[in-house]
């Protein structure tokens, strides 16, 4: 019997521009998982010991279809089971489904005596993100197994890059309590786009990866924009204008919206701008009645990695 405890991290996806493409993973915040491994069993069992309601059919559950991956890929076998010890809650928009997709694939890489690549652990685990939101995206679990942030240059076959995290970047995140499913955020999209709309999307991802490769944070915050996806997904957040302007005003670099939503994120140069940055969204959202958490962080360099 062989036993492992695994966290991965928390992740920002599309980062306003890169719609699918880019990512970021959080310091501190994140799933942990305890892993078992029998190799002369077979199946597996997942429990969980966190109060966030999860799938009782392990069908459902992310963790399945992750597993399965890397026993088909590598003709291993055993029994694997899985405690879940702390869980974002789903729904966040910080990459609940993917922190768990991450960690199962890095932690059962791991027991087997790494076989696979770093790629390969994102293959497995983006079979997780497809149960969870209906199709293989990377965004979210690249750089929740491999840290940093991540550009998904092509996804046949997945060519994943790890761009340079600048020191010092801070990442206010706050997540409302208001529900927007993956799959509702993803229907409103339009299915085709002006060529002039592309152009500029084109526009931000380039300066987003020179800013990141120069360390140029500034460029950074004036390439993050999105106007693609943003236009269409910001209905779901109240004030989301509004609250832009206060946090641009207080020092912000940027502001967009994690992944499909509902959580807001926005980044900073300095701690103290992003303590501020974050209490001006705690009281924007309290003054509308709505519940919420906020993290502030660092862009966190590890991704998916062994805690005990």
């Amino acid at each position: 019997m062989k036993r492992i405890k695994v966290f991965a991290p928390a992740s920002i996806a599309n980062l306003g521009c890169g719609f699918d493409i880019m990512g970021m993973a959080l310091d501190e915040v994140g799933d942990v998982l305890e892993m078992t491994l029998d190799e002369d069993g077979d199946g597996i069992s997942i429990d969980n010991e966190t109060d966030v309601p999860l799938p009782s059919d392990i069908e459902e559950n992310v963790i399945t279809p992750v597993l399965r991956k890397f026993f088909a890929l590598t003709s291993k076998s055993g029994r694997v089971e899985v405690r879940v010890l702390k869980k974002i809650f789903p729904g966040s928009g910080i990459g609940s489904s993917a922190a768990s997709s991450a960690a199962a694939a890095f932690g059962i890489n791991e027991l087997f005596g790494a076989p696979l690549g770093e790629e390969d652990v994102v293959v497995c685990a983006m079979e997780g993100e497809n149960l969870a939101s209906g199709g293989y995206h990377a965004d979210n679990a690249a750089p929740a197994v491999m840290g940093g942030i991540t550009l998904i240059r092509g996804y046949d076959p997945l060519d994943v890059i790890k761009l340079p995290v600048p020191g010092n970047l801070y990442c206010p995140v706050i997540h409302p309590h208001l529900t927007v499913s993956t799959k509702q955020a993803r229907s409103i999209l339009p299915k085709e786009i002006p060529m002039h709309t592309a152009v500029t999307q084109w526009g931000n991802v380039g300066g987003l990866v020179a800013g990141l490769c120069t360390g140029n944070i500034e460029l950074v915050g004036r390439s993050m924009r999105d106007a693609v996806a943003e236009p269409f997904r910001k209905q779901f957040i109240p004030g989301f204008d509004e609250l832009r302007a206060k946090l641009l005003g207080a020092g912000a670099l940027a502001m967009n919206i994690s992944g499909s939503g509902p959580s807001v994120f926005a980044l900073a140069g300095r701690g103290d701008i992003a303590q501020r940055v974050g209490a001006i969204m705690e009281r924007h959202f309290a003054q509308q009645g709505i519940l919420s958490e906020t993290y502030v962080v660092k862009v966190s360099n590890k991704g998916a990695r062994l805690i005990a």
